[in-house]
């Protein structure tokens, strides 16, 4: 189903950069980019999620995906919300945030853990969480994630290896949903781990990196263009080959104390970051 593409003619002399220049997306305005600033420093954002920051880069990573305060934006399969500390006070006043979560049906006890932790998470007081809306992301082409054309931005956050690990098919679902989901000129960014070239599905599945090319050919296969890639995310200092795959490395340290202090100073994984476009 995915145009896997020749890996060597895409990269460059290093095994994760790309040969071609990106295509820049505009700036924020300066108004912009100062609401994008202080959200990141509310103080609604817990001091566990804001030591990640030098990780995750959320200031420069939101500006590069053009997020802005009176946008409609649906974060996908948010997790415990490390991003939703940001986004929802970004977009309090004018702006709309759905998180497209876990089903609530699903046979899957981590997901329905996951969701009711985020629901809580949800409830915190003082917090700027009270207007976020809850849908559902899951695997049923039949039900989409948010009204159809009704977002201006879907984002999602080291995702596409789970949705590969439930099976090509439902993968590309995903990626389908995305398309209808945007507006036209909505855009679509995505943050993943990134594999080395010429790794096999089932290695990415089992490692948790995925292959950049495949993520641009699932995301083509859906209707969107690729606007723009950035290295915003990219750690050169990880070799995407770990014992326990990208769960090696921190925040989840999967080894324990083995090697703990190798595997901190690598820091978390080398990340794709990719902006899409739906004409």
């Amino acid at each position: 189903m995915f145009r896997m593409l020749a890996g060597a003619a895409a990269l460059s002399l290093s095994i994760f950069a790309v040969a071609e220049e990106p295509i820049m997306p505009p700036q924020l305005s300066i108004e912009h980019e100062e609401a994008l600033r202080q959200a990141v420093g509310s103080a609604g954002r817990s001091i566990t999620n804001v030591m990640r920051d030098a990780h995750r880069h959320p200031e420069q990573t939101l500006a590069f995906f053009g997020v802005e305060p009176d946008h409609t934006v649906v974060e996908v399969w948010p997790g415990a919300g490390w991003y939703t500390e940001i986004l929802a006070p970004l977009l309090y006043e004018e702006g709309t945030l759905i998180a497209a979560h876990f089903d609530p049906e699903s046979d899957v006890e981590y997901f329905r853990d996951s969701l009711e932790s985020y629901q809580r998470m949800l409830q915190r007081p003082r917090s700027n969480l009270d207007r976020v809306e809850l849908s559902v992301l899951n695997y049923d082409p039949e039900q989409p994630m948010a009204e159809p054309e009704s977002a201006d931005r879907v984002l999602t956050f080291r995702n596409v290896h789970n949705w590969l690990s439930a099976g090509e098919e439902e993968a590309q679902i995903v990626f389908d949903k995305f398309y209808a989901a945007l507006k036209p000129g909505g855009k679509l960014g995505v943050v993943e781990h990134r594999a080395r070239a010429g790794v096999s599905l089932e290695e990415m599945i089992e490692s948790g990196y995925v292959a950049e090319d495949l993520v641009i050919s699932m995301a083509e296969e859906a209707g969107f263009e690729l606007l723009s890639r950035s290295p915003i995310n990219q750690n050169p200092q990880d070799s995407a080959d770990h014992p326990e795959g990208v769960w090696t490395l921190p925040p989840t340290l999967r080894l324990g104390d083995e090697d703990r202090a190798r595997y901190l100073s690598i820091g978390e994984s080398d990340r794709m970051t990719l902006l899409f476009i739906k004409q």
